[in-house]
């Protein structure tokens, strides 16, 4: 059997991007909902990439305490860690953009805090990037890790009803539109989450000795 790739989350607006980057690897990518993982993580670290691969381990061991069989079969557990920071609020949300306002705060609660913690700060004040870090772990429980960002401000109003989180007020100045207001393809060619995967995607295919 082939490597499979389980992703360290039950978010589907994130799974739908994974596997448009990650397709063209030619292996299986399941959620750890799909494959019926629900482990409980605390995300401790201090860093994106210490918590993505706080994810990535636990779901590793998960998935293995839940059948030895399924080991031998070579899974690879896929995390991210990904967030915004603004620099007018001292890079927060930072690592705690999940968890900001508290983890059952609707999004639109979230950016609205955001959009008025800003009032008044005008232009280049407003400078904001998205980070993401991700971890995977294979079989052998080698650890590897990639990073991408993305540069932008704090819209003065959330825009567009595409992406999540906090897409919405994300504004691409060059562009004229947030990460909301783009499609699928157009986020995912230069979405930090896009940039960390396709990197991630290069370490794992010389990993794995398969050919770009």
């Amino acid at each position: 059997m082939k490597n499979r790739i389980i992703i360290a989350t039950s978010n589907e607006g994130k799974m739908k991007e994974v596997r448009m980057i990650l397709d063209d690897l030619g292996m299986e990518i399941l959620s750890m909902k799909e494959v019926g993982i629900c482990a409980e993580i605390v995300e401790n670290g201090t860093t994106f990439e210490e918590n993505a691969y706080i994810k990535a381990a636990a779901v590793q061991q998960a998935w293995r305490d839940m059948s030895e069989e399924r080991a031998p079969f070579g899974d690879i557990v896929l995390a991210d860690d990904s967030g915004l920071e603004v620099d007018f609020l001292g890079g927060a949300p930072g690592i705690y953009s999940a968890r900001y306002m508290g983890e059952e705060t609707s999004y639109e609660v979230k950016n609205q805090a955001i959009i008025d913690k800003l009032s008044g700060v005008r232009g280049e004040a407003r400078s904001a990037r998205f980070v993401c870090a991700i971890a995977a772990v294979l079989p052998s429980g080698e650890k590897l890790t990639a990073r991408g960002t993305i540069e932008g401000q704090i819209g003065y109003e959330a825009a567009g009803d595409g992406g999540f989180g906090y897409d919405p007020i994300f504004y691409l100045p060059k562009r004229g539109l947030t990460t909301a207001q783009l499609t699928a393809e157009e986020k995912n060619e230069i979405s930090h989450r896009g940039r960390a995967l396709r990197a991630m995607k290069e370490i794992l295919r010389k990993k794995l000795g398969d050919k770009p």
